[in-house]
């Protein structure tokens, strides 16, 4: 099979050296893009044996062709007849872009679609990267912030350890949890599954109990809508905490759905000048009112980030991982140069 790998709008690409050595040993042919590792450290002379060409080559070369964002591929009139194989949840418009594949005969995967199963937790391109943006909302709220995490102790006077909020514990949330304690703040999170709380606790932060919240086992891990009064509820316990926090970091989403407001502009009036909200959830529309994706903003001196995609700040990590997923989906999905069935449930997942 003949896979094109395109230099991605952004700084992660979808192949790694390691990667692309292991897709020429199933005897796969592998092409490309000049450049397409530069901003993850991976330079071309580090892809042995793999064949460098134009996007234009490219395309007309490969069976599929490959990115790690699907804005990467531009106008799609150039891929007809073509398979594509990247997240395509950054697409606003689902129904729009289901026509425009139809139209040009492209087949698509989406890898963000993959489930929460056993056998395509390799594959899950979502965990792992909400790891490493929970890693880096830390990091990114320590430098807006103008104070030090840890508590400190000097001869002209002690400081207080930073007080830390996290709004969902999945893989991102329990991330930030653990990144925060480390740096040692006081770290408080909420999360509407009862399976949260003990690996919450387990990092040495405190959960937050609201009572009455709906769960259901086959979501495959995320978190699931809640009604009006489990989410009046959680506002009044969550509020009181927002409103004596310095950082809260923001992960909650709901699979296929926009994001719930959490912080509403009514607890943001109250929250101390100097705070920092980085919301992770900004491209599914936020989970603080005033949130604006891919911006930084400041209301009444507490600065708001609205940045789904810190994973890509950590370029060279993120690539390794996504590439070793999309490694393990192509090898899942391509047997003997065939696909498998197209009913296969993880294939069926993704497919748009």
């Amino acid at each position: 099979m003949h896979l094109g790998f395109l230099k991605d709008s952004e700084a992660r690409v979808s192949i790694s050296p390691s990667t692309s050595e292991k897709f020429i040993k199933l005897d796969h042919n592998v092409f490309i893009e000049r450049g397409a590792g530069i901003l993850s450290g991976f330079p071309d002379s580090e892809y042995i044996e793999a064949t460098f060409s134009s996007r234009k080559n490219l395309i007309r070369k490969c069976d599929i062709l490959l990115s790690v964002n699907s804005t990467s591929y531009g106008d799609l009139s150039l891929y007809k007849g073509k398979i594509l194989i990247s997240n395509f949840s950054v697409d606003p418009d689902r129904n729009n872009l289901k026509k425009e594949l139809e139209k040009h005969k492209i087949i698509a995967y989406d890898l963000s679609m993959i489930p929460r199963t056993t056998i395509a937790q390799s594959m899950d391109i979502l965990s792992s990267m909400a790891g490493l943006s929970g890693y880096k909302s830390i990091i990114k709220a320590a430098e807006l912030l103008p104070k030090i995490f840890p508590m400190t102790i000097t001869a002209a006077g002690s400081i207080k350890p930073v007080k830390v909020v996290v709004l969902g514990a999945g893989v991102a949330g329990l991330q930030a949890i653990a990144t925060a304690k480390r740096l040692g703040a006081i770290v408080e999170a909420s999360d509407p599954r009862q399976a949260a709380k003990e690996e919450v606790l387990s990092l040495g932060a405190k959960f937050i109990e609201v009572e009455g919240a709906v769960e259901d086992s086959s979501a495959g891990g995320y978190a699931v809508k809640q009604s009006k009064e489990y989410l009046v509820k959680q506002k009044e316990e969550v509020s009181k905490r927002l409103t004596q926090a310095d950082v809260v970091i923001t992960t909650a989403q709901v699979f296929g759905s926009k994001s719930p407001i959490l912080i509403p502009k009514s607890i943001v009036d109250n929250m101390r000048s100097g705070s920092v909200i980085i919301d992770l959830a900004s491209s599914t529309g936020g989970n603080c009112e005033l949130t604006q994706d891919s911006e930084i903003i400041e209301y009444n001196g507490i600065k708001i980030v609205g940045n789904s995609y810190l994973s890509s700040e950590l370029s060279h990590d993120a690539s390794n991982l996504y590439s070793n997923n999309v490694y393990n989906f192509i090898d899942y999905i391509i047997k003997e140069n065939k696909f498998i069935s197209s009913e296969d449930d993880i294939l069926s997942s993704c497919k748009i």
